[in-house]
C-alpha cells in the first residue's frame, strides 16, 4: 500500500512538473509593454521584458541572454521595427514574432500629421489570421498638408521643422490605443494558447474597464490645463497629448539619443523668456543638463516625464499606475 502511495505521489509530481514546463511563455521588450501584457496573461502564462527598467529602446544592443530568451519564447510581443530596431533581423524569420505596428486594429498616429489625425493600420498586405470587429475609417490620406494652427502660432518653435515622419510607435502613452493593442494581443494569445481562452478574455475585460476608469479620472484632472503650453525633451508623448487635449509647444529633440541643435535651444529659450510656456519637461533616462541650461533664469516650471515607467510597480494595475503617474506629472508642472 505504501509503495502504491509512493508511486501515485511520484506520478503527480511528474505531471505537475510537466505542466509547469509547458507554461506558455511570452517575452516582451520594454517595461511599459510588459505592464500591459502581464495583466493580459495573468493566471495563464508568464511574461517578461528583455530591457531593464528605464532603459531606452532607441539605442539598445541585444545581449546573448536576450537572444536566448527570444528564441525560447512561445510568443515575442514587440512594438515594431519603428522602435526596437535591434530586433528587426532576429525577428524576420521567427514564426512566434508579433510586432504590433504590423497588426490591424490599432490606430497609430503619424509624426508628420496633426495629432488629431490618425494613421489607420487596417490595410496591411499581410495575413492577420484573425477577424476584427472594429469600425475603421479607411479614407485617411497620410500624405498630409499640415496646418499647425493647433500649436497656437508656434510653428517657428522647436520640433515643427524637422524631417521626422512616419509612424509614431509610442502607443502605450495613449489609453485608447493601448486598449486596442490589448484586444489585438489577446487575439494572438488565444491563437497560440487556445486552452486559456476564457482566462485571456476575462483579463482583457478587466483591463479595459480599469483603463477606461482611469481615463475618466484623468480627463477631470487635465481638462482645465489644456490651454497651458509646455516643451518636452523628446517627441514621444503625442498619444497622451492627443487623448487629453494638452498643448505641446515643441520638443528639444526628435529622438532622445540625438543631441538638440543650437537653433532649437535658442528658439526654446526665447519662447521661455517671452513667457509662452508654463513648463519644460525632462526625462530620467537622459541628462537634464541641457534643460537646466535653457531654462536658467526664466522662472519656468521644470518637470519630469518618464515614458519608460521606470519606477512604476509591476503587477496587477501596473499600466493604470503608469498613465496616472504620467498624468500627475503633467498636472503638477502645469498647475
Amino acid at each position: 500500500m505504501q509503495r502504491i502511495t509512493s508511486l501515485a505521489c511520484a506520478a503527480a509530481l511528474m505531471l505537475s512538473s510537466s505542466a509547469m514546463a509547458k507554461e506558455f511563455n511570452v517575452v516582451t521588450t520594454i517595461k511599459p509593454l510588459n505592464l500591459i501584457v502581464s495583466e493580459l496573461v495573468q493566471g495563464a502564462a508568464t511574461s517578461e521584458a528583455i530591457l531593464p527598467p528605464g532603459v531606452s529602446p532607441h539605442d539598445y544592443a541585444l545581449r546573448p541572454s536576450d537572444v536566448k530568451k527570444l528564441n525560447n519564447a512561445d510568443l515575442v510581443i514587440w512594438v515594431g521595427p519603428q522602435l526596437e530596431t535591434f530586433l528587426t533581423k532576429l525577428m524576420a524569420d521567427n514564426p512566434n514574432s508579433f510586432a504590433l505596428t504590423q497588426q490591424a486594429g490599432i490606430h497609430f498616429l503619424n509624426y508628420a500629421s496633426e495629432e488629431k489625425d490618425e494613421a489607420h493600420h487596417d490595410d496591411h498586405d499581410h495575413d492577420h489570421d484573425h477577424d476584427h470587429d472594429h469600425d475603421h475609417d479607411h479614407d485617411h490620406d497620410h500624405d498630409h498638408d499640415h496646418d499647425h494652427d493647433a500649436h497656437k502660432g508656434h510653428d517657428e518653435h522647436a520640433g515643427h521643422h524637422h524631417n521626422h515622419s512616419g509612424l509614431n510607435p509610442h502607443f502605450w502613452m495613449g489609453p485608447k490605443q493601448t486598449i486596442e493593442a490589448a484586444n489585438v494581443i489577446t487575439e494572438a494569445l488565444i491563437k497560440h494558447d487556445p486552452l486559456h481562452k476564457n482566462v485571456y478574455l476575462a483579463n482583457l475585460s478587466t483591463f479595459t474597464s480599469e483603463v477606461n476608469q482611469a481615463v475618466n479620472e484623468l480627463n477631470t484632472e487635465l481638462k482645465p490645463l489644456s490651454g497651458k503650453g509646455y516643451y518636452v525633451f523628446h517627441d514621444g508623448y503625442g498619444y497622451f497629448e492627443h487623448q487629453f487635449g494638452l498643448n505641446n509647444l515643441g520638443h528639444f529633440t526628435v529622438e532622445p539619443d540625438r543631441r538638440p541643435g543650437a537653433k532649437t535651444l535658442i528658439t526654446i529659450r526665447k519662447a521661455l523668456q517671452d513667457k509662452q510656456a508654463y513648463c519644460v519637461f525632462s526625462e530620467p533616462q537622459f541628462s537634464p543638463a541641457v534643460v537646466d541650461s535653457v531654462t536658467e533664469g526664466t522662472g519656468v516650471n521644470i518637470g519630469t516625464l518618464d515614458p519608460m515607467a521606470t519606477n512604476v510597480k509591476e503587477g496587477k494595475g501596473g499600466y493604470v499606475r503608469f498613465i496616472k503617474e504620467l498624468g500627475q506629472s503633467f498636472a503638477k508642472c502645469l498647475k
